[in-house]
């Protein structure tokens, strides 16, 4: 029983790329925006919430959040989004795609603004409710991964799709763009009317008062692009495959569709029955792991790897700035002036080398292919960070700290136009329609337990500046990198197929295996 026999399925997969695709990226996307901005802009203040809560006059030195606290005001969000992730991934495989949509948004709403709030004055206090509500929205976060990806793929039509859920996850780029820039402006302008001296000129009083706000508004922004994507959100129809396959309503599924299309399509109810029959099997029964299993572990592994490297990078890259000489030493500037140079540091290199490398990959996934977009990425990745590591105390004197620059940029490149993007996408195209968001749930909260990894254990490598931890640490994501270039050998290409193809819920199933149709 072919799928694209179903009218409705046909019509989605065969679809001219219109208006409404555009709209979907938007809607989708700028939950991605939040989240980034949400989970990065926390590195740039995070430093200045050492400074105000935990500063030491005994130690002569500024205030610096102690390493347990930094983990988990850093982590404690990520431990959020996985939670979130499994949770809504299996409510949207068994409530529908559009109904726990917009919950997530309600939830990242309400919380990135009360994570601008304390309750009370000591630094208990406030880092309590910081944690509480981060918590909460890395939450909301979460359910945004399976969401999004899974209702994107089921949009889209078979010849761009792989493009168009590479462009949502690529809002994830601009969200972490404006964390620097907007973390750069506010600090900026408070720079301009409450600049305190610098620490070595002033212990006391190069830690501005006014500061305490800064952190505060710059998390609260975190808000407003979920504010404003939510009603449009809410009018978004049910995917036409939950609809037709899970709910077994082809009436409705033609109807909606039709209607976002602007074609007429039938309703095929008796071929969807037929369909369903050939599908009737249970998440982790003996037939989804014949035909699945394989897949599962290959989105899984390769996400979890790549995270390690991924997160370790972004939340440790405020500790490696000095280091490179992109930031002052904190005793040599204020509190403020420090937050706007990591701010600075972040924002520049987010520009040049985090933000093209997503775009490249939706430019390229449709003719490179997702396969070796991921093994081209991962392997180059190995190899820059086996340079540094090895090379660290060459590249970070003062003549050489430009081609350290240049070499941390690339690794960004290569993650972003390479297995960022591609563990993000691949899992909302090789599975069934019935557990296509459980199965993204699994691999994105499996990356998600990698990132715990980056945050809790290679920040304690990176975060006193030492050299040869910083050089242990580099070594050991090459490694990690390298293990994901082998893993990505468990999954397959899926450019240019219908959904129902490459999954098998077409009566093709195994089909990857059976011919070693291999990428």
């Amino acid at each position: 029983m072919a799928s694209n026999n179903i009218s409705v399925l046909n019509a989605l997969d065969n679809a001219r790329t219109q208006w409404y695709h555009v709209t979907a990226i938007i809607i989708a996307g700028m939950g991605f925006f939040t989240d980034a901005y949400d989970l990065f802009c926390i590195s740039t203040v995070s430093k200045l919430l050492g400074r105000l809560y935990y500063y030491n006059p005994s130690t002569g030195k500024p205030g610096k959040l102690p390493h347990s606290i930094n983990n988990l005001v850093i982590g404690v969000a990520l431990v959020g989004t996985l939670t979130g992730q499994l949770v809504f991934g299996f409510l949207g495989d068994k409530l529908g795609r559009k109904k726990v949509y917009g919950l997530t948004l309600i939830l990242m709403i309400i919380c990135a603004i009360c994570s601008g709030l304390s309750f009370g004055y000591s630094p208990k206090a406030v880092m309590g409710t910081l944690c509480f509500f981060r918590f909460w929205l890395g939450f909301g976060i979460g359910g945004d991964y399976p969401l999004s990806a899974t209702i994107m793929s089921e949009y889209a039509n078979k010849k761009t799709r792989g493009a168009f859920i590479a462009a949502v996850f690529a809002m994830q780029g601009v969200g972490i763009i404006f964390a620097g820039l907007v973390s750069l402006i506010v600090s900026k302008l408070f720079l301009v009317y409450y600049a305190g001296p610098a620490f070595n000129d002033g212990h006391v009083f190069s830690t501005e008062p006014e500061a305490d706000y800064v952190w505060r508004i710059v998390l609260m922004l975190g808000a407003l692009p979920a504010l404003l994507t939510f009603y449009w959100r809410m009018k978004m129809p049910e995917t036409g495959r939950y609809t037709a396959i899970i709910e077994g309503n082809a009436k409705q599924a033609a109807a909606d569709m039709g209607r976002v299309l602007d074609i007429e399509i039938q309703a095929d109810g008796d071929k969807v029955a037929q369909f369903n029959a050939g599908n009737d099997y249970k998440l982790f029964s003996h037939e989804f792991v014949r035909r699945h299993g394989r897949h599962l572990i290959g989105t899984m592994t390769t996400w979890f790897l790549l995270d390690i490297a991924f997160y370790s990078q972004n939340l440790t890259q405020k500790d490696i700035f000095p280091t490179m000489g992109l930031t002052n030493k904190a005793e040599n500037v204020s509190a403020l002036r420090e937050m706007f140079e990591t701010s600075r540091a972040m924002f520049v290199i987010a520009l040049l080398g985090t933000f093209p490398g997503y775009w490249f990959t939706v430019a390229f996934i449709e003719h490179i292919g997702r396969f070796y977009i991921q093994l081209v990425g991962f392997f180059m990745m190995s190899v820059f960070m086996l340079i540094m590591g090895l090379k660290y105390e060459y590249l970070r004197t003062e003549e050489h700290k430009w081609t350290f620059a240049a070499l941390y940029g690339l690794t960004f490149f290569f993650a972003n136009f390479g297995p960022n993007s591609t563990t993000f996408v691949l899992p909302a195209e090789l599975f069934p329609t019935r557990v296509r968001s459980t199965c993204h749930a699994f691999s994105a909260a499996s990356g998600k337990a990698g990132a715990m990894i980056g945050a809790f254990a290679i920040q304690n490598y990176t975060q006193d500046g030492n050299v040869h931890k910083i050089k242990k640490a580099m070594i050991l994501l090459a490694c990690t990198n390298l293990m994901g270039f082998f893993c990505t050998f468990l999954v397959t290409e899926t450019k240019g197929r219908s959904l129902e193809e490459i999954s098998g819920e077409d009566g093709g199933y195994a089909e990857a295996e059976m011919t070693g149709k291999k990428p």
